[in-house]
């Protein structure tokens, strides 16, 4: 059964009271009205109780045969009543709506003691009330009622019906009731207020979650570049170079674009581009393009609207407006997919894009850093990226140089790595045997630096004294006459998952033992055709 409404339905069977006299029907009237005013404010909406408020104003005073309600509310010093709603018979109303309470001693105390007042004639009202009888007087109050608001131990307010056009009187057991009405006002203002702090803090909440959230997720990656690299190696004439390209680009809001093979460290130069440039006072923005499903890069991106496509049950941001005024890496950029290329180029050119299922335009100030380990230019030979993009990224090219080519570096990275794995590992480590580092220089190193640092932490784990006895990965067969280079690859990494049992991720995983990282082997996976077995 639904709760009934505040509407003049109610009119056709509230007639006006008597004024010097109530019958039982009398009182039965106002028992259905009181009745049907709590029903109807059980499931009212915060919105929508000022309106029904002022509506049971409007029915109680009509039925009592007053001129004037005002509901009252203490203001937040507690000096000054504040009227909040009102109802009056004719437009305007006579008494103030903000009144300051200092000269009104005894209406105050009487309230604050949680007391009714009501009067049949001002001049009933006592001597110590002289201030609140030339206030009636002077609006116009003949009679009245006026009755406490109280929720749980603390009265906010008070509620006051009074009659302009002639002395009344209503029996004693009525105006009881009305005490009743006061209780009924109270408990819903007091919802009121509860839901509206509840939806604010809620709102704050995620407000400050959803930024926090968005700056975390990059902080975090942020943090541990940071922590396993305190300083970049750069000990070899190549690396200089790359540097040195680095502080002559950082200073710009150039694009730049990071070629090399996986694993020599792109992460890293991107991030100190950002860190030597005027941005960097803002948190360093990182997308994998290889990491999702080409269906979630666009709104990993560009952001979306609640309902844009399936599951999209709330607003959210996109990766270019993390990065307004800072820098977004578009790591392995190789991967994006062919139609959403066309999109970023726009970004890239414009600063400008629309979430998925807006026609909003969002302008932004971002700075590109992209990277890649595949031939971009034979890329876009094959149709498989946009010319037009190609060129756009590269305006500034960087090529880093894979570890073979800087064996200078191979000893002081593993000094870095056995210092920052050994304190992880509560491990101390006082020498390395000369005949060990030889052997990882002549190593070729496919999975480059980051296969290096696997190799050193396995070391670590299985090393029992002070000497680290380091041993280089075997070198791989070579491929059979007829075999092609992604023959060789798809052998090679299936053997390692067999060998893992299929198991991609976590220590000793396929990821780990090939020098990648995992989201880099599922999309290689995917493109060689290699699925677990059933």
């Amino acid at each position: 059964m639904q709760p009934p409404t505040l509407h003049s339905e109610h009119d056709a069977h509230l007639q006006p009271l008597e004024p010097q006299k109530t019958t039982v029907e009398d009182f039965l009237r106002f028992e259905t009205l009181l009745a049907d005013l709590s029903a109807a404010f059980i499931n009212a909406p915060a919105e929508e109780i000022d309106g029904k408020i002022e509506e049971a104003q409007r029915l109680i005073g009509e039925f009592l045969g007053a001129d004037l309600s005002m509901l009252v509310q203490f203001s937040e010093d507690g000096k000054r009543f504040v009227g909040t709603h009102t109802w009056a018979r004719e437009e305007p109303h006579p008494l103030p709506t903000d009144f300051d309470l200092s000269p009104f001693s005894w209406v105050t105390k009487k309230i604050l003691a949680r007391e009714s007042i009501h009067y049949a004639r001002v001049d009933d009202l006592p001597d110590d009330a002289a201030s609140e009888k030339a206030l009636l007087k002077r609006n116009g109050s003949r009679s009245g009622h006026m009755y406490p608001l109280v929720v749980g131990n603390t009265v906010i307010g008070a509620l006051l019906f009074s009659v302009l056009r002639a002395e009344r009187h209503w029996p004693c057991h009525l105006v009881r009731r009305l005490d009743l009405a006061g209780q009924v006002f109270a408990a819903v203002l007091a919802r009121k207020q509860a839901e509206e702090a509840l939806q604010q803090a809620l709102a704050e909440i995620k407000r400050l979650n959803g930024k926090l959230e968005a700056e975390n997720i990059y902080l975090r990656h942020t943090v541990h570049l940071k922590h396993d690299h305190a300083r970049i190696v750069r000990q070899s004439q190549a690396m200089q170079r790359v540097l040195a390209q680095v502080e002559q680009v950082a200073a710009t809001d150039a694009t730049v674009l990071l070629l090399g093979e996986t694993g020599t460290g792109k992460e890293l130069l991107a991030q100190a581009v950002h860190e030597l440039s005027r941005r960097k006072h803002r948190t360093l923005i990182e997308i994998n393009c290889a990491a999702l499903a080409p269906g979630l890069i666009e709104s990993e991106l560009f952001g979306h609207e609640k309902g844009a496509y399936t599951g999209a049950f709330t607003r959210q941001g996109g990766r270019f407006e993390l990065a307004d005024g800072s820098t977004l890496f578009l790591d392995e950029v190789g991967e994006l997919p062919l139609g959403l290329q066309a999109k970023l180029l726009r970004v890239i050119e414009e600063g400008r894009f629309q979430r998925l299922g807006s026609g909003q335009t969002i302008q932004v100030d971002a700075r590109i850093v992209a990277a890649t380990n595949r031939n971009l230019a034979q890329a876009v030979r094959e149709g498989r990226f946009r010319e037009d993009l190609y060129y756009r990224l590269n305006v500034f090219p960087i090529t880093v140089p894979p570890l073979r080519e800087r064996s200078e570096d191979i000893a002081p990275l593993v000094s870095m790595f056995v210092h920052t794995l050994g304190e992880r590992m509560g491990k101390v480590v006082e020498s390395i045997p000369r005949s060990s580092l030889e052997a990882l220089a002549r190593y070729t190193w496919p999975g480059n630096v980051r296969e290096l640092r696997n190799v050193v932490e396995r070391a670590l784990i299985l090393s029992q004294g002070p000497v680290l006895r380091l041993e280089a990965p075997q070198e791989e067969a070579a491929a059979p006459d007829g075999m092609t280079l992604e023959d060789v690859e798809r052998q090679h990494i299936l053997r390692v998952l067999e060998q893992t049992r299929w198991r991609v991720r976590g220590a000793c995983g396929a990821a780990e033992i090939l020098g990648l990282k995992p989201s880099t082997l599922e999309s290689k996976m995917a493109k060689l055709g290699l699925q677990r077995p059933s």
